[in-house]
């Protein structure tokens, strides 16, 4: 389903306005009219303000580069010409969260040039939308031929007023797993995005960017007061960004809502990305669930390097290819598989990992074709160690070896601080190898799944293969750290999932982790780890625990329902760092899923069922925390039922402290 159009900024008078007052100010409606840009020229500088309805988002903020050299590319600057257009289409995502999504938008492009010096050319393209705003910089070819080095973007994002921001600090050792923190606006330092707010004014904003290529991540720093300042990641010697005559900087993106929900279900970051280039994905890549020989060795049952303990056996790999295909899923990941793990394989050094030989008691082919036979797909996995020195030697021998054997995904990890031991995961280097990995991947019909990598800017939409990924702190925390705390799970679907799907690894029924580490654990209860499978958004999703732990539990039943690839979401309620309830609806059939989840307080929640189709009636299969259950009383305790329900029925549901529940909706 695709339909757009185009229409000339005569058509646009009522929401694009030219300033008959001032000559260089510019003013960009949303379609809606709700949400605006003013653009001007103050002194010859370029500058921009936001504001939605009545309320001023962003007062005037600066923009431009600082070059080599110090040259300034944010002043001096006359307007060379400045165009408007309006577009509206609807396009059909490959997989998602929502099927059919509509870009609707109007724009404004500025042409500028300096007036003297080098007379550089910059134009700024401004896009507004009905769910937030975004521009970017475009460096067009031009007569100064030499290669552009970006020493600072000078960008800010001038807050009108303070607010609440979650946030995680930028360019620390563990890149993106971090816990987020809750603190004012103006007391930040240096932080990645999305960065969520919720201003004073009550309006729900986040702040990241789209479309990220050849370029530097932008992460955010506090100027002054509540004012952020882009601060693009460098490389090693402090560069932000090197190019060859031309760039395109990603989109920075606002995204804008009258409530957190709505930053959930805005499709802005998306909309902002080129459409699939692919094309072939779907021949290769449906979404899935998985489960994993991956647990065992981040709880110390076994080891990911050969030992009396390895997890990657050829008898293990079987027993748990036995299991998958008994319960009725079809695809394995096997960690550890490889030549090259050592009890010190996750430290910071250049460890040489094999991408094509197997370890000792592990046989590849043999296991494969045993898969096969049982219809078992596994999931490849390569751990780089950031030694990207060694796998770019290796990766189309590696890829070339998935291709064979006719694994279509495979799941890359970058464990360590810095990629090479030099170079920073989000700056430009970084950017660029992990798009470069990702097309990569695609020549050999491979799916992919980063670990440890940059964060998503919506080029899933572009290059469909890319499926998932983590950049964040998932569950594997609570297998060796201090864990997660009970609200972890309430806060990252209003920050972290905004830019896109993660490989959160749900799933645990034993979240006391009896078999683990002493006093490790997940604060959480198994009603809640069912909710993730709604709340948390991947096309993929593991059954993260041991085979055992799902023997003979009902529970069970719902992860082999609900699917992994959505019609349409929903979020019913949610308070950032407090709850969520969120309903989808299954693409390949009439049913929805709800899930819900709160933090270490206990909650009742009551839900109206208008979400549902008005003319059927449903079956409610539910599953909840069961009475007198929390994270710290009989956490596994589940209750289930039915009930016959229809779209005027509202439904409550009891949940204990950290704990959760879901409900499957099945059309009558």
């Amino acid at each position: 389903m695709k339909n757009y159009l185009i229409l000339p900024a005569v058509l646009l008078s009522i929401t694009i306005g030219h300033s008959q007052k001032n000559k260089n100010a510019y003013e960009l409606a949303s379609p809606n009219g709700q949400n605006k840009i003013k653009f001007e020229l103050v002194k010859n500088a370029p500058k921009y303000g936001v504001s939605h309805g009545k309320t001023e988002v962003i007062s005037s903020s600066e923009m431009g580069f600082l070059l080599k050299g110090n040259e300034d590319l944010s002043t001096n600057f006359e307007i060379k010409g400045a165009k408007t257009s309006t577009f509206d289409e609807t396009w059909e995502q490959a997989w998602g969260e929502k099927k059919n999504i509509r870009n609707h938008y109007n724009q404004l492009v500025v042409d500028l040039q300096q007036k003297t010096g080098n007379k550089r050319k910059l134009q700024i393209q401004f896009r507004a939308f009905d769910d937030g705003v975004a521009f970017r910089y475009v460096y067009p070819k031009q007569n100064v031929k030499d290669s552009i080095f970006i020493m600072d973007e000078k960008t800010t994002f001038n807050l009108k007023e303070d607010g609440k921001a979650w946030w995680i600090p930028a360019n620390r050792p563990d890149r993106d797993e971090y816990l987020f923190k809750e603190a004012a606006v103006s007391t930040l330092d240096t932080v990645l995005t999305p960065l969520t707010i919720e201003s004073k004014s009550g309006l729900s904003l986040s702040f990241h960017e789209a479309n990220l290529y050849d370029f530097a991540s932008m992460t955010l720093v506090n100027n002054k007061g509540t004012e952020l300042k882009s601060d693009l990641v460098p490389w090693a010697d402090g560069v932000k960004v090197r190019v060859k005559d031309t760039f395109t900087s990603s989109w920075r993106t606002i995204q804008i809502g009258e409530n957190p929900g709505e930053l959930i279900t805005s499709y802005l970051i998306l909309n902002l990305n080129e459409p699939d280039k692919l094309k072939n994905t779907a021949s290769y890549f449906k979404p899935y669930k998985y489960l994993g020989i991956w647990w065992g060795m981040h709880i110390g049952k076994y080891t990911f390097w050969e030992s009396d303990k390895q997890g990657a056996t050829t008898k293990h790999a079987e027993e748990y290819i036995d299991f998958t295909a008994k319960e009725g899923f079809n695809h394995l990941l096997i960690e550890g598989w490889n030549k090259g793990w050592t009890p010190a394989w996750y430290e910071n050094r250049m460890h040489m990992f094999s991408f094509t030989k197997s370890a000792d008691n592990f046989d590849l082919e043999k296991v494969v074709a045993y898969g096969k036979s049982k219809n078992i797909e596994l999931i490849g996995y390569h751990e780089t160690g950031s030694n990207l020195i060694n796998y770019l030697k290796e990766v189309d021998e590696g890829f070339a070896l998935y291709k064979k054997l006719g694994i279509h995904t495979v799941k890359i990890g970058h464990v360590g601080s810095k990629l090479n031991m030099k170079q920073m995961h989000f700056g430009q280097f970084g950017v660029n190898y992990f798009r470069y990995i990702l097309e990569k991947a695609a020549q050999y019909d491979l799916a992919v799944l980063y670990h440890e990598s940059i964060k998503d800017t919506g080029e899933r939409r572009t290059f469909p293969n890319m499926v998932s990924r983590e950049a964040a702190r998932g569950q594997e925390y609570n297998a060796w750290s201090e864990g997660n705390p009970p609200n972890h799970l309430s806060i990252i679907p209003f920050t972290r999932l905004l830019s896109g799907p993660m490989d959160f690894t749900p799933g645990i029924f034993d979240v006391e982790v009896k078999q683990g580490y002493p006093g490790k654990r997940i604060q959480g209860t198994v009603g809640q780890q069912l909710a993730l499978y709604v709340v948390l958004y991947s096309p993929i999703q593991m059954l993260a625990d041991l085979p055992e732990n799902y023997e003979g539990k009902p529970a069970l039943q719902f992860l082999k329902d609900v699917p992994t690839d959505w019609e349409d979401t929903k979020i019913i309620e949610g308070k950032i760092g407090e709850y969520i309830t969120t309903a989808r609806k299954d693409r390949n059939s009439a049913d929805w899923y709800l899930g819900t989840l709160t933090n270490e307080n206990p909650r009742k929640v009551d839900v109206s069922l208008s979400f549902l189709d008005p003319n059927a009636t449903y079956e409610a299969q539910i599953y909840v925390d069961a009475e007198g259950t929390n994270q710290k009383n009989n956490p596994e305790a589940v209750a289930i039922s039915k009930k016959t329900v229809k779209a005027s029925d509202k439904l409550q549901l009891n949940l204990g402290g950290a704990g959760g529940g879901v409900v499957r909706f099945k059309k009558l």
